[in-house]
This record gives C-alpha cells, sequence and structure tokens, in this order.
C-alpha cells in the first residue's frame, strides 16, 4: 500500500511495471474506473461489457471477468466508498509498433477510499468551463477508455480555479463532446440530448445507464444549443449524477430530469445526496 493506495500487478502486491510493457511506451491499453460500495460494484456489467469490447477492438486477450471482479472487489472490501482502477496493457513486446509475436496482458488493479463528492455539488450544481482544447476525430478509437488521456491531461491544465469542478471540451466542427472525465446531457426544447460519440469521446458506463433509463437523443449538439438548454448535467460512474448551473458565464437551473435521475441513482447506491 501507498499512500493508502493498493496496488496489484498480475495480481501480485506490486507498484513496478517492466520498462517495455506497451501501456507504458504507448498507451496500447484500456482502463475502467469502478465505484465499489462495500465490495460490491452496481455498475460492474456495463464496465465489463464496455473493457470486453475495447479489448476485442484493440485484439488484446481478455481477462477471466469474474476473476477480475472478485480481485477488484476483494482488494477494497474493507472500505464503505473505494474506486478501483483496472488497467489492462497488452504486455511487454519487442521493440517498435509491431504487435508482439506472443503478447501476455498486463493487468494493473489501483485502489483506494474515495469520500463523495460534496453534497453542494448535488444540491446546487457546479461550475464548468469551455475548454480551448479540441479534441481529434479518430473514428478508430472513438467511445473507447483507452490509456491514452492527454488531450484530457492538458485540458484540466487550463485552469486552477478551485470554484471550476469540470470543463467542457469539443470538436473541431463545433460540437460539444463532453467533460473532461464525465458525460454530458442536456435537455434542449423539452428534449434530452446526449452527444454522439462516434468520432471521439469515452462512451461512459453511467451515460450507458441514462440511456437505459430514459428516452435521449444521441447525435451532435453544438455550443449554441447547449447554451440554450434548460437543464445540464454532467454523468460519471464516480461522481454520479451531477447537475451544471454555470458555464463559463451562463447560468442554468437545477431541473426535474437532474433531480429525478439522482434519486434513482441514489437507490443503487451509487450516490448519497440526491437535490430535490
Amino acid at each position: 500500500m501507498s499512500d493508502g493506495m493498493r496496488i496489484r500487478v498480475n495480481g501480485e502486491a506490486c507498484a513496478q511495471l517492466p520498462a517495455q510493457d506497451r501501456g507504458l511506451l504507448y498507451g496500447d491499453g484500456l482502463f475502467e474506473t469502478v465505484l465499489f460500495r462495500q465490495g460490491n460494484a452496481p455498475l460492474w456489467p456495463r464496465h465489463a461489457e464496455r473493457l470486453l469490447q475495447g479489448l476485442a477492438r484493440l485484439r488484446i486477450a481478455a481477462p477471466d471477468m469474474d476473476a477480475l471482479l472478485a480481485e477488484a472487489g476483494g482488494l477494497c472490501s474493507d472500505l464503505d466508498r473505494a474506486v478501483v482502477r483496472i488497467s489492462i496493457t497488452r504486455g511487454s513486446g519487442e521493440r517498435g509498433y509491431a504487435l508482439p509475436l506472443q503478447p501476455v496482458p498486463t493487468r494493473i488493479l489501483m485502489a483506494a477510499a474515495a469520500p463523495p463528492p460534496p453534497r453542494d455539488w448535488y444540491v446546487q450544481g457546479i461550475r464548468v468551463r469551455c475548454c480551448s482544447l479540441q479534441l481529434a476525430a479518430q473514428p478508430v478509437l472513438a467511445g473507447m477508455k483507452h490509456l491514452n488521456r492527454l488531450e484530457q491531461v492538458l485540458a484540466r491544465a487550463e485552469w486552477t480555479d478551485a470554484a471550476i469542478v469540470e470543463g467542457l471540451l469539443g470538436d473541431r466542427e463545433g460540437h460539444v463532446v463532453s467533460a473532461t472525465a464525465a458525460n454530458l446531457f442536456a435537455c434542449v426544447d423539452g428534449q434530452l440530448l446526449t452527444p454522439a460519440l462516434d468520432r471521439c469521446g469515452v462512451a461512459g458506463v453511467a451515460r450507458a445507464e441514462v440511456l437505459a433509463r430514459r428516452d435521449a437523443a444521441v447525435r451532435n449538439i453544438t455550443w449554441e444549443e447547449l447554451m440554450r438548454a434548460e437543464e445540464i448535467f454532467l454523468t460519471s460512474s464516480v461522481r454520479g449524477i451531477v447537475p451544471v448551473r454555470a458555464v463559463d458565464a451562463r447560468e442554468f437551473a437545477v431541473g426535474a430530469m437532474t433531480h429525478s435521475l439522482q434519486r434513482e441513482w441514489q437507490a443503487l447506491g451509487l450516490q448519497e445526496s440526491a437535490g430535490g
């Protein structure tokens, strides 16, 4: 354990990787950030589905998912609320970009206690800003939670104001895509919308859960449309349903759709506080 972080590499208590690991060298792999409550992960089926689909797309052998869940749950079973990051890399290989002849994937689990976000976030909403960084289009990788998060790192470096919780990212065609670490929904003219993620962005498991519970249109959303929304909220597996009360100087109300989903999230054990 290091600074409260519990780390396992291929099942062993270890915090080191071989210098040749392709996850380190090329970002060649995927990860899931899973919320556990008393050793249980309510959204695990969606995490497992996305991980399996992504591994298939990258042609990386999948681990035994039941064993993976047991290992992750065991790592934080004594914690009431914990986050476990599961990373799967292609493993070590020969020098260069060519796929290894006999790859052996690396499995990395990192677990830590995760206190819930401030209750005010859920009741009053959060302030977000529009980032100047634009996401590059790459349909082959779109939707996957691959290990290369440099766009998000640079976007998050755009502000240091603690009053700003998140930043919104768009593409080069003038469409809003997501927040740096969350997906986005907006009610526009009475219709629930969420950005299409077929060219860039991460298809989050919380987003998938909302889409399974609500009739929402998945399509491109312009910044102009977003700014005339009746309500906006962000979704993530760790933070849950978080209303947005301001995008830069534009103020928004915390609406009925957001409140309704918050209550459902709370019933699932995924969120402690609901706003209304």
